[in-house]
């Protein structure tokens, strides 16, 4: 990761984001990309850089598994490919007991096979052997998201790893570091309370733009 000029920040919307992060890398840079963004509002920001690098765009479900009671608080995470990430330690401080747990990962992964089935229907996911792989998200919180992420793609086969956010918290980011072989994040506020907060317009991203980012660039069938 190296330092980045000033950044003007809010960002106007994803758009937005997705072109000053395209404008940051370089097609010739990577071997056989593939842009993965992460639904939903990763999606729009991976659109503008697949379009810009010339590259297939394809969809990682990821789902948080939040604390009962108070969902927004991550304590892990599940990605497509039986990949999952559990703060045990957190777990065990806020005395969450395994049948509330498992009631947790049941509903998480039903939805996750819910958005499989509706962004993907029978495709399978495009072999990542021998090629760079660019993850993105429209921002970074606590990092749980983006870590299942970075691993599912691991386990995926991927030839090397890149994680590209707008806008991340120092400390998530740096938390990070090992799971990625290149960084690139826009803006590491001081003041990072919510990704929500850096963007002019941040409307929720629904299922028909998803797919229809995906259409637009979509991954050539074999």
């Amino acid at each position: 990761m190296t330092d980045l000029p000033f950044i003007d920040l809010p960002f106007d919307d994803r758009h937005d984001a997705g072109e000053r992060l395209a404008g940051r890398l370089q097609r010739s840079t990577y071997r056989n990309p593939l842009i993965v963004g992460l639904p939903r509002g990763g999606v729009p920001v991976a659109a503008r850089i697949a379009h810009a690098l010339e590259a297939p765009l394809e969809v990682l479900i990821v789902r948080k598994l939040g604390v009962p009671g108070h969902e927004e608080f991550a304590m892990g995470a599940l990605a497509s490919g039986d990949v999952s990430v559990l703060d045990t330690a957190l777990v065990e401080r806020l005395g969450v007991d395994d049948n509330a747990l498992q009631r947790v990962i049941d509903r998480e992964r039903a939805e996750l096979e819910r958005r499989e089935a509706r962004f993907r229907g029978e495709r399978s996911f495009p072999s990542l052997a021998g090629r760079d792989v660019i993850v993105v998200d429209d921002g970074i919180a606590t990092g749980s998201t983006m870590r299942a992420a970075l691993q599912a793609i691991r386990k995926l086969g991927a030839q090397r790893c890149i994680l590209a956010v707008p806008v991340a918290p120092a400390d998530s980011l740096e938390s990070l570091r090992g799971e990625a072989d290149e960084t690139l994040c826009l803006a590491t506020p001081a003041d990072f309370s919510a990704v929500g907060q850096w963007y002019r317009r941040f409307e929720q991203t629904d299922d028909d733009e998803v797919r229809a980012c995906l259409a637009e660039q979509a991954y050539p069938e074999a």
